[in-house]
């Protein structure tokens, strides 16, 4: 554990970011985000053949609990998660207010922007991301919903929730660079990471009322958001000069 001085030592700076290779990354991740959404985008129709050959008690016990909600409320729901995806993408804002953190702002930002492109792709291109599943989203299967919601393409992407991935990676990133500049914390960053449980659980909630994911939907995306908002901010505390991952320079290294 780190001495309890590192905490209040303006020289302390855990991360080390390579801005040439940590850039590229960035780059090409938005290129292949932008190749990957316009895949997703193109997916067929779902037939009214489809429709008919559905049958709820194909869906496990956890995921049945999806289709027991109120459609009439799926639109409420809707608005409200793309309201609190608006506002959670900047959460990591507010570790801005820490002046350790804020002298850092540069690699701060550049490591948010990396873990946000990898954990886009790693929804588009993963093997149980959209690109490579065609989940029925549980709209489909209530017989209230106009025919023409039911039969959209995108009604193809339930698996898995891009909106609890996106609220999840926020948060716990967040959660990361606030413990990793805390060394001090000690046992107490857990409670830190649990209470940035806390918005991707909303989201996930108000997702499944929307009609628009499963709960094992969500579950899988709080993962992935999770373990891309921990990850990618640790790859970059390594300060082995031997260790040449090309995720920080190894000039500033110590």
């Amino acid at each position: 554990m780190y001495p309890q001085s590192f905490a209040s030592d303006s020289s302390f700076h855990p991360y080390r970011v390579n801005y040439w290779v940590t850039g590229g990354i960035i780059i090409g991740g938005l290129t292949l985000e932008k190749i990957g959404v316009s895949w997703i985008s193109n997916k067929s129709q779902i037939s009214l053949g489809e429709i008919q050959n559905l049958d709820r008690k194909d869906i496990s016990p956890i995921d049945s609990w999806a289709l027991n909600f109120d459609p009439s409320k799926m639109n409420y729901y809707k608005k409200l998660s793309d309201q609190l995806l608006s506002g959670i993408v900047f959460l990591p804002v507010l570790t801005m207010l820490d002046h350790n953190i804020r002298q850092d702002w540069l690699d701060v930002l550049v490591i948010y922007l990396q873990t946000q492109t990898i954990t886009n792709n790693f929804y588009l291109y993963s093997p149980f991301g959209t690109t490579f599943q065609n989940r029925l989203r549980p709209v489909v299967y209530y017989d209230a919903v106009d025919i023409g919601k039911r039969t959209e393409p995108n009604n193809r992407n339930s698996l898995y929730s891009r909106h609890v991935s996106t609220t999840s990676m926020a948060s716990f990133f967040t959660a990361k660079v606030f413990c990793d500049y805390h060394p001090e914390l000690g046992w107490n960053k857990y409670l830190v990471y649990g209470a940035a449980a806390i918005p991707p659980l909303f989201m996930s909630y108000f997702r499944l009322r929307a009609l628009a994911h499963f709960p094992t939907d969500a579950m899988v995306g709080l993962s992935v958001g999770a373990l891309c908002g921990i990850l990618v901010p640790e790859f970059h505390r390594f300060q082995d000069k031997n260790i040449l991952l090309g995720l920080y320079s190894s000039s500033e290294a110590t």
